[in-house]
């Protein structure tokens, strides 16, 4: 999905980002947050279901010849409809998102977001599959910084991915969350700031 060199280049933004500020920087990319393998069968078994009906005032054919060829239509819809470029256009947009919110969480507790010392973890997550992007931040974070303030961020991001420059579009929405970052969460007075998640991206 991206290449090292663009990996190479978030994790030396992550960690320019994080010289700044007392907040930790995780990147997610994920191919697709689900595989929809039920939404082809429903789709199919809808239209299917419709085959029946004009054949019954049309024809004069048995029940037999309509029941093969309602057969046939559900198996040939049900296979077309499975093919990975049409699968994802019939998913409910609201059933995508919702499936990839819920793996962006799933990845912000088990990439250990939540285990940092001040609760000042956000993870930059995509799904490219459902063409959807979001910031999740921790505790700390939300008891300062209000969600629209990453609506830059992960539109940066989005338009970016959209132009297939998935690497740039980390890069800006990691400057973004740093300055972000920064404003609210800036280093220590001592200047120190142990690293406390790893500065990369995980592919999944």
């Amino acid at each position: 999905m991206i290449s090292d060199n663009d990996k190479a280049r978030i994790a030396d933004a992550i960690r320019a980002a994080e010289a700044k500020t007392s907040g930790e920087i995780f990147c997610v990319l994920a191919q697709q947050s689900s595989y929809y393998t039920l939404v082809p069968v429903a789709w199919a078994a809808a239209l299917a279901l419709l085959v029946p009906l004009p054949l019954i005032y049309f024809t004069f054919w048995p029940a037999s010849v309509i029941y093969v060829l309602q057969l046939i239509a559900f198996v040939g819809a049900a296979i077309v409809l499975s093919r990975s470029s049409v699968r994802y256009s019939i998913v409910p947009k609201r059933v995508r998102h919702d499936r990839a919110h819920s793996t962006a969480m799933r990845q912000f507790w088990a990439q250990g977001l939540h285990k940092t010392q001040g609760r000042t973890g956000v993870l930059i997550f995509v799904s490219l599959a459902e063409h959807h992007a979001e910031i999740v931040a921790d505790a700390g974070i939300n008891e300062k910084v209000t969600p629209e303030a990453w609506r830059s961020a992960v539109a940066v991001l989005t338009s970016a991915i959209g132009e297939g420059r998935i690497g740039d579009g980390f890069l800006a929405a990691i400057a973004q969350c740093g300055a972000v970052l920064a404003e609210h969460f800036p280093l220590s007075a001592g200047g120190a700031n142990p690293d406390e998640l790893p500065d990369k991206l995980v592919e999944i």
